[in-house]
């Protein structure tokens, strides 16, 4: 029946011209051919389209099956029927208008979500690069189009962040990034062939689609991708082969490599790309950051670039996308950021970095942001990782770089660990100091003393919280006490000696006051547990305690009292050490024999 309602319109349509088909002619067509497909009657169907006399019709009205057969081939596992699906699809795309069938494959492109999205992708791509290869007119427009559509959908697939992952590829994001490269080749090809003619309006046109494509390609899936070295050399990490195709793509169709990586972000820039909106322009600084990692890191054309850069130069280079990574939240991504660093650094001497150098905004914020990632980063490989390359930016850094880098991260890490290891850092470079014949300036006298107000004090003076603050006071403690043994009052190299005054006022006697309070109001506390632990062991409840105005979190009696304990055992150690500080400077100002003084 299907059939023959079919064949009634088709011969009706014969007789009339191309222009005279009306939109009623466009809906039978299309319902009949839906049923003569879902009632199986598919060689009818075939013999239909292939008939000669329905040449026209077929063209005008023919791209309206293509769905019904797509989702018929994303649906049926049976191999003799999906055979006759396929002839058919072949069909249509050779028969039907490219145009009208353009429009409409994109539009099937856009339908799934999820695991369907790869699955129709990964079908109708080559019918979408005949389709496009016919179009002569506006085909920049029409490869854009498509472009940007299969990396709309692309983009909403997860990327895999393990090697078992990339292996299974579930969401088949791996394979379409293969298919997508072959999609796009004949393309960047005619791109190649025309630059003769690099004149002509429509060369330059599908040049820009495709170098908005790679960059697009660079921030997503590249961005968040991870590669593994034992991938690296056996070729078989499918996104390092979508990274090293994306950029073998750039060089073909923009400007050399190196002077399209060297000039991103300049005022003036030597190599020209489309104009970004403000958004994409965001885009682009992504996409860079991850040009940058691909090629320093991951080695990926690499030997395309001058041999002849300084390692300042690199770094300096560098810096800017490292800030781009550190920015974002995702593991994954500022990972990489870290990983460049560490490229960059390694290149350089100790202590040859410029001071100047930061003077450049990213080399500031990109410390900052490593202090971010050892703070609030759930990963334990990264926090470690980051602590370590700050300790490496630091060692790098000439001895003003490095002072201004310690007042720095102390006025804005907000972080007792962290400042900690910052006082740690300056106790060594004045350990470094005071051995050599010349005294480096900045960790000596006045510089040194201005850097030490920073240090030996109490935020909120008597009322600071001696807990949270502990790593802290410890570290600023143990730096007094290396100076009272190291620095003779006779010498007071540190001028250390000069403002003990100050540094008594500012620092040790409220640090006295604030631990008398402490240490009172914690035995309260214990006390009260003790007392509430006997009240509620009968029943078995949990017991609150207020400390510091927090209530710690519920808990059973014994284990808050372990807590209390515990934060009784830091205050008697901070306690401990400041009295030896004490003991120390006693000794020195009734000028003891600095031989008799040792460090305890």
């Amino acid at each position: 029946m299907a059939v023959e309602e079919l064949q009634s319109i088709i011969m009706r349509c014969q007789i009339l011209e191309e222009q005279d088909f009306k939109e009623e002619d466009f809906g039978l067509f299309q319902l009949a051919g839906q049923r003569c497909i879902d009632e199986g009657h598919i060689e009818q169907l075939l013999e239909i389209i292939q008939n000669e006399k329905n040449k026209v019709i077929i063209k005008n009205m023919g791209w309206n099956l293509v769905g019904p057969v797509v989702r018929c081939l994303l649906w049926n596992k049976d191999d003799e029927k999906r055979k006759y699906y396929f002839l058919m699809l072949d069909l249509l795309v050779k028969l039907c208008n490219p145009k009208e069938l353009l429009l409409g494959l994109l539009e099937l492109i856009e339908e799934p979500s999820g695991k369907q999205i790869s699955q129709i992708i990964l079908l109708l791509l080559q019918p979408l690069q005949t389709v496009i290869q016919k179009l002569h007119n506006n085909k920049a427009y029409s490869v854009g189009l498509a472009l940007s559509t299969l990396w709309s959908q692309l983009s909403l697939l997860p990327v895999p962040y393990s090697e078992e992952q990339i292996q299974t590829d579930d969401y088949g994001l791996c394979q379409c990034c293969k298919a997508l490269i072959e999609f796009t080749k004949p393309f960047v090809e005619e791109v190649i062939n025309d630059k003769e003619n690099s004149l002509e309006n429509e060369n330059e046109k599908l040049k820009d689609e495709l170098l908005k494509f790679c960059f697009k390609s660079l921030k997503c899936p590249l961005l968040t991708a991870q590669f593994f070295e034992q991938s690296k050399e056996a070729g078989n990490d499918p996104l390092r082969c979508f990274a090293s195709e994306i950029i073998g793509f750039l060089s073909a169709v923009g400007h050399p490599f190196p002077k399209m990586i060297f000039n991103h972000g300049r005022k003036k820039r030597t190599w020209d790309y489309l104009e970004f909106e403000e958004e994409e322009d965001k885009q682009l600084a992504d996409s860079m950051a991850s040009l940058a990692y691909l090629v320093f890191v991951q080695g990926i054309s690499i030997d395309q670039l001058p041999m002849v850069l300084s390692p300042s130069y690199l770094l300096q280079f560098n810096m800017g996308h490292i800030e781009v990574f550190l920015q974002r939240t995702e593991e994954s991504v500022f990972s990489k950021g870290v990983d460049l660093l560490e490229n960059g650094l390694l290149r350089i001497e100790d202590n040859s970095l410029l001071h100047q150098y930061l003077e450049i905004k990213s080399f500031l914020t990109v410390p900052q942001g490593l202090v971010k990632v050892m703070t609030l980063c759930p990963i334990e490989t990264l926090r470690k990782k980051s602590l370590a390359m700050l300790q490496l930016y630091i060692n790098k850094l000439d001895s003003q770089g490095k002072y201004t880098l310690f007042r720095c991260l102390l006025n804005t890490s907000n972080h007792s660990g962290v400042e900690a290891f910052i006082i740690q850092n300056i106790k060594n470079q004045i350990d470094v100091s005071l051995k050599r014949t010349h005294n480096n300036k900045w960790f000596t006298g006045p510089q040194l003393i201005s850097l030490l107000d920073l240090v030996l004090f109490l935020p909120e003076g008597a009322e600071t919280d001696l807990l949270q603050n502990s790593d802290r006071i410890m570290a600023s403690l143990n730096l007094l006490r290396y100076l009272v043994i190291k620095d003779n009052e006779k010498d007071n190299q540190t001028g250390l000696w000069t403002e003990l005054g100050k540094i008594e006022n500012n620092f040790l006697k409220p640090l006295h006051t604030g631990l008398n309070m402490s240490k009172a109001h914690y035995e309260a506390e214990i006390k009260n547990s003790q007392e509430n632990s006997q009240e509620v062991q009968k029943s078995k409840d949990l017991c609150s305690v207020t400390v510091g105005g927090e209530e710690i979190p519920n808990m059973p009696p014994e284990m808050q009292l372990k807590v209390l304990h515990s934060a009784l055992f830091t205050f008697d150690l901070i306690e401990s050490v400041l009295a030896r500080v004490e003991e120390l400077i006693e000794i020195k100002t009734k000028s003891t024999p600095e031989e008799n003084i040792g460090i305890k």
